[in-house]
Formats: C-alpha cells, structure tokens, sequence
C-alpha cells in the first residue's frame, strides 16, 4: 500500500484514535481537542500520490490567503485535490479563497483525522467536488463580530451613545456578512438551510444562556443533507 492510499490509512488510524478521545463537554457534537495545525498563517504545500496532485492547505486564513493560494494554484497547477485542515480566521478571505478553488475546478477534502472550522468551511465550500471522510471534521458556528471583549467593554465605560454606536455598527456588519454567506452559499450549490438550521443556531458566544455550544461537527449523514458534500470517499 503505498502513496495516497497508504496516507488515508494512516488518517484513518488517527480518526479511529479521535473516536475514543474526550468529547467536548460544551460542544458535545465535538471531540475536546480539534486537529487543525498551530500554524497561524495558512501555507500550501504540493503532495504527489499515486499520480494525483494534492494541495495541503494548512493553518490559520489571514487577509493574505486568497494571493498566496492563487500563486500557488499558479506554480504547481494542475491541482487535483486540496485537503483543508484550519482553525479558521478572516471570514472575507475565506470566501474569496473559496471562488479562486472553484475556478481551478479542484476537489477539496477533509482528511480523516482533520479538521476544518469556521472561515476554513468557505474554502472547502469552493470545490467542485467535495468529500468529508469518515473521522473528517466540518465544524461550523454562528459568526460574531463581538469577539473583542475588551474593545466592547471599553465603549461601554465611555457611555451611553458609544455604546449604541457599537451596537448599531455590529448590527450592520453581521447583516451584510450573513448576507455574503447566503450568496456564497447558493453560488456554490450548497443548501441555505446549513445558515438557518446549522450555523445561526449556535451561540455566539457561550456566556448566552444555559447551553455553552459554540460550535457544530456536522455527521456524515450532515454533511450530504446539507450538500456540504457532494462526493462520496472511496
């Protein structure tokens, strides 16, 4: 067993290892732990197997993704596949990264054993083919422009106004995001519900009432529901 085949065996291995790990006690469609690199800025590597050409795109999206992928769609093309593992991050690049995949017209995949969360769900969202093994994780949550407490608190000790100023402004951020992922969605051919009975209802932040989950690892069963995945594993 050698190339591709051997390395999906190798991430089976792994997932069966996540399958018996600790359940996130907050977010118990999740494992406690999310294999999705340290790396804080995404990189892309070529992997030759078996006569397939593979784009690992690995770590966190920052506003340079969408240039650095398109140069490196551009210096190994053609690109059969590009496997996603990622914590997540600038949800704008994230969607401008997902139409640059869907103009090369590769396949994304979640290898078993990893993990693609949040802005990373834009990404693999582009792929003309898209296939989740069996231990692979997509995991989404509500977006919120709320998450500088700090820069929160402090308008809020300034006063009143300052503090519906904020108000008002994340209000109208929120809308025309939620508004950018509707349209992504459809472009893409992935099913509207995944927002409205998925992702909107997750908290924000886990401080909103009893139930702390933040975040969602969709099932296999999920993922083809919601036409996340369109292609099914060999």
């Amino acid at each position: 067993m050698r190339g591709a085949t051997a390395w999906l065996a190798l991430t089976a291995l792994l997932s069966s290892s996540w399958a018996q790990a600790a359940v996130d006690p907050a977010n118990p469609t999740c494992p406690k732990e999310l294999n999705v690199t340290s790396l804080k800025t995404m990189q892309f590597t070529l992997r030759e197997e078996d006569g397939m050409r593979v784009l690992l795109a690995e770590g966190a999206i920052d506003s340079g993704v969408p240039a650095r992928l398109a140069a490196a769609l551009k210096k190994y093309e053609p690109i059969d596949q590009i496997w996603l593992r990622s914590p997540g991050g600038d949800a704008r690049a994230g969607t401008a990264a997902g139409k640059l995949i869907r103009e090369s017209l590769a396949f994304t995949r979640i290898p078993s054993g990893w993990a693609c969360f949040s802005a990373c769900n834009f990404l693999f969202m582009g792929g003309r083919g898209r296939i989740v093994d069996p231990g692979g994780l997509f995991v989404v949550h509500m977006f919120t422009h709320t998450s500088d407490r700090g820069a929160i608190e402090a308008e809020v000790l300034r006063g009143t106004e300052n503090t519906v100023g904020l108000i008002g402004e994340i209000e109208q951020n929120s809308a025309l995001l939620a508004s950018e992922d509707n349209d992504f969605l459809i472009r893409m051919g992935v099913s509207r519900k995944l927002l409205t009975d998925v992702m909107y209802r997750q908290k924000a932040v886990a401080e909103q009432g009893g139930d702390g989950s933040t975040r969602r690892c969709l099932t296999q069963e999920e993922v083809f529901q919601y036409k996340v995945a369109n292609v099914r594993p060999e």
